[in-house]
């Protein structure tokens, strides 16, 4: 029987399980696995699995592809690369602080900053954010795509588009509600406008240096905390007007500190912490759940 060893770790509440696939090989379809081993119900509970595996090129480190909920590969996660880089520490994979980590978004360096029992605390440079309508990719005539009307449902928002590697739609509101998140998030997500679907950021901004976040992820639905989320909205409402270029972001999992610095990378800072150890049984899994 395939037997999948693997470790649960969350950053800030968005919660992956992680197969370390540099010295093991396993038989699975990733999607067919994530789909399984991430129903709160009847496999192990996650917003995905992420796996490890070896490096591709001398420049990098390690490699790291990221398997949503329902299945489908997401491009790069700022929660899951920092605890990316704890369970490479913690597993005795490497002894580097500092690492450099293929994404399907490209390549993200990550800093080990410090630990305290469980929780690390990692630094990621996220990249510079695309504004390019094309490239996001949302159906917009013009770049960048600030303040303009989307319509579903029956109501009209005003958003802003902006991708860390993946698609972001950035809403601001007065308060931050189920009906609003859980309502129209999955609406917004598959709109037209955005061709490969998007994550939405509903936003609430208390000053220029602090707001409140709520996200609906694509292929996930809402999760507790979403890094590359804070990182649009940190660029998003720097554009907008609304806050300076470093800004606390309050998900509902924590806490991350964003900063859009002036070479035009953002870098994010958050917790990293460890959840449990276990195995998943692969194929009993596969004839039980139909």
């Amino acid at each position: 029987m395939e037997k999948i060893k693997f470790t649960k770790l969350h950053g800030a509440g968005n919660d992956y399980l992680y197969i370390d696939l540099t010295t093991n090989y396993y038989n699975f379809d990733p999607s067919e696995l994530s789909r399984r081993m991430s129903d709160r119900h009847f496999g192990v509970g996650a917003d995905g699995i992420i796996l490890v595996m070896n490096r591709t090129t001398r420049e990098t480190d390690f490699r790291m592809r990221i398997f949503n909920a329902d299945g489908s590969e997401a491009e790069m996660c700022g929660n899951g690369i920092r605890a990316f880089a704890k369970f490479l520490v913690d597993s005795k994979l490497t002894d580097k602080r500092r690492l450099r980590i293929e994404t399907g978004a490209g390549v993200r360096e990550v800093e080990m900053l410090g630990s305290m029992g469980r929780t690390a605390y990692v630094r990621v440079d996220m990249g510079a954010p695309v504004l390019d309508a094309s490239l996001i990719p949302v159906a917009a005539g013009k770049s960048p795509v600030l303040d303009n009307e989307l319509s579903v449902g029956g109501q009209v928002f005003r958003f802003s588009a902006v991708s860390m590697g993946n698609p972001h739609c950035v809403i601001l509101a007065d308060e931050l509600t189920d009906e609003l998140v859980k309502g129209f998030g999955p609406k917004i997500e598959a709109h037209e406008l955005f061709p490969k679907h998007t994550n939405v950021e509903f936003v609430k901004v208390r000053n220029s240096g602090e707001v409140d976040m709520r996200v609906w992820e694509r292929g996930s639905g809402e999760t507790l905390a979403c890094g590359t989320g804070a990182s649009a909205v940190a660029v998003a409402c720097s554009l907008n007007g609304r806050t300076g270029r470093k800004v606390k972001v309050n998900v509902l999992g924590g806490v991350l500190e964003i900063e859009w610095a002036q070479g035009n990378h953002v870098f994010m800072t958050g917790p990293a912490e460890t959840v449990f150890e276990g195995v998943y049984d692969y194929e009993q899994a596969m004839g039980t759940f139909k």
